[in-house]
Formats: C-alpha cells, sequence, structure tokens
C-alpha cells in the first residue's frame, strides 16, 4: 500500500510542514510560511504554572493543533480528526486509510520513533508527520523534518502513537474530507494578519503576549536571589526551549516574516507587510542575540549579569510590539 504520486518534502516546523506537504498533495498549493501564517499561529507564552523538565514552559507558538484546525476554519477546508480507545484500533484504521490510497497525517511522541537520533529523543508527544504507505510491518513516513522519507517499525509507531503523558497523541490521525475549489486566500490573510497582531499587543493577561516576553525578562531578574545553579538551569532552559524543541522562538518569526513578504507579493508588492517582514527578520535576529547571550553568561566564570539579560529581552519586546504596530497599518 502506497500512495500515489506522493512527493516527500522537508520543512522547518512539523506542524505547518505537515499541513503544507498534504493540502499541496490534495491540490492546495500553499507554502510552509503561507500556511503557519494564515493559521495565526505566531505567539508567545511564558507559563511557569506548567513545568517542562521541571521548569516553566515557553512557547513562541499557538497551542499543538492550532495550525491545522485554524487554516481549515480560516479557508472552509473541512478536516477529519480521529482517536482511538486501544493501538489495535488505531493500526487497522490507518491501514484501511492507506489502502483507499489516502494520505494522513499523525501526531506521535518523538521519543518513540526509532529513525530519529537517541540525542534527539526525548518525552514530546505532539510531534506530527504524514503516512504515505505501508509495505510489510513497516510505515513509509513523510517526517517533515527530515530531508529523506523514512520507515517506522509497526510495533514502534503504535507506541508513539499511543504514547501517555501530557498532551497524549490518543493515535490521532488527521486528513481533508472536503477542499473547496476556490479558496480566497486574501481576505484569509488580512483576518490572519490582524489576528495574530491583536494577540500580541492586547492579551490581557501576563503570560501572553507581549506581556508575557516581559514577565519572562521580570524573572529572568529574580534569578539574582536563586541559588546560583537553579539560575543556570533556568537560563539554559529558556535556551533549549527556544532554540531546540521544534523550531524555535527565532525560527517561527523568520517563518512570519516569509509570510508576510509572500503575502506582500499577492498584493502588489504592498509596502506596509514588506516593512513589517523586513522588521520581523530583525525580530529574530534579536532572539537569536538573546540565546547568545544567556549562552555566554552560562559558560562563562564571572558572576552572570542578570540584569543584561532581561534588559535585551525587554528589548526584544519593545521590537516586536513596532513590528505588530506596523501590521496593523495593513488593511488589505
Amino acid at each position: 500500500m502506497v500512495v500515489q504520486d506522493y512527493k516527500h518534502s522537508h520543512a522547518a516546523h512539523c506542524e505547518s510542514g505537515v499541513m503544507s506537504s498534504m493540502l499541496s498533495y490534495y491540490g492546495v498549493k500553499l507554502s510552509e510560511p503561507m500556511v503557519f501564517g494564515l493559521s495565526s499561529a505566531l505567539t508567545f507564552a511564558y507559563l511557569p504554572f506548567i513545568k517542562v523538565g521541571g521548569m516553566p514552559m515557553i512557547g513562541y507558538r499557538s497551542m499543538p493543533k492550532s495550525i491545522i484546525k485554524n487554516l481549515q476554519k480560516n479557508l472552509k477546508i473541512k478536516m477529519k480528526l480521529e482517536r482511538f480507545s486501544t493501538k489495535e484500533k488505531g493500526e487497522a484504521r490507518l491501514d484501511e486509510l492507506l489502502s483507499e490510497n489516502k494520505l494522513v497525517g499523525a501526531q506521535t511522541s518523538v521519543y518513540w520513533l526509532p529513525y530519529f537520533p537517541e540525542e534527539m529523543r526525548f518525552h514530546f508527544n505532539v510531534h506530527n508527520l504524514m503516512v504515505y504507505g505501508k509495505e510489510g510491518n513497516e510505515y513509509l513516513i513523510s517526517d517533515p523534518v527530515f530531508e529523506h522519507p523514512v520507515r517506522c517499525d509497526a510495533k514502534d509507531f503504535a507506541k508513539s502513537r499511543f504514547a501517555k503523558g501530557m498532551m497524549a497523541p490518543k493515535g490521532l490521525l488527521y486528513y481533508p474530507v472536503d477542499i473547496p475549489k476556490d479558496i480566497e486566500i486574501k481576505p484569509a490573510i488580512v483576518k490572519a494578519i490582524a489576528k495574530t497582531a491583536k494577540g500580541m499587543l492586547k492579551t490581557p493577561v501576563p503570560i501572553a503576549g507581549l506581556k508575557g516576553i516581559q514577565s519572562l525578562a521580570k524573572a529572568i531578574l529574580k534569578l539574582e536571589k536563586k541559588d546560583t545553579k537553579y539560575a543556570k538551569l533556568f537560563l539554559g532552559h529558556i535556551i533549549r526551549m527556544q532554540e531546540e524543541i521544534g523550531t524555535g522562538g527565532a525560527g517561527f518569526r523568520y517563518m512570519y516574516a516569509s509570510f508576510l513578504k509572500e503575502a506582500s507579493t499577492l498584493f502588489d508588492n504592498n509596502e506596509v507587510l514588506k516593512e513589517a517582514s523586513q522588521m520581523m527578520l530583525e525580530v529574530g535576529d534579536e532572539w537569536r542575540e538573546f540565546a547568545l547571550l544567556i549562552a555566554k553568561a552560562i559558560r562563562s566564570k564571572k558572576e552572570i549579569d542578570f540584569k543584561t539579560i532581561s534588559d535585551k529581552l525587554m528589548s526584544v519586546a519593545e521590537s516586536e510590539k513596532n513590528t505588530y504596530l506596523k501590521m496593523t497599518e495593513f488593511n488589505g
């Protein structure tokens, strides 16, 4: 069982990469940045009450599955999402869909996917990929974060699809069931840009949007009164969440900048969008500078200058603010 005429594509991020490849296969040609932008996935969240390895959760994009759900809503595409109570039911349904020549998306845990290098495996239950066939006891996998298609033994794949823990996949499979013949991209772009800017500028809670970035900056400053070992672990965790988990904070900013640039061409080389795209690129650079500043501080034998690190993050927040304000000038 092999889905006919499917071609693997490498992507920057799993969920946006899956949706770009899947919709392209089914006839809707959308780049990964366009998928990311249309789903209003760019955000920031600092969640000290949710722990990842004992440290606060820091997010740079919207919640898992939001790209799938928001994209179908904004483009009026109907997606079927299925979960299962047992591994057996989940595997049987996947095989059935493959026999119908359907390209199928799946939520998995990285830890149980043997084709990942051992040093890259950790308990991350929201990794998205596509299944395009089965030969013998192996599934043919199109994992967007890999350059080439891979294979996975059925038992290992079942473990990955039914891993336990936070955001457990529960065997999730998804695929489109109805795609409009004429999708109006431009109105969706206008709506998505406005939603992203508003979400970052006007979120009322102190843990999300620009306020979330500022809250993290204040938390860094408070590390001066903490144990040095804990402070270094906290700072190291920030780097890991920003640069090593999935696409990372700067990576998402670069992707959104590409979306804004692509959108500008659809609107007759719109100057506001072109300027916002350049500003977002510079924001991505600032996030990278922030991570480098932390890395140098952790490695140095000198005392950590928490104020300098905190001030840098406050500066990043200001740059993000100016970028979203620029985006609000766009009205299509």
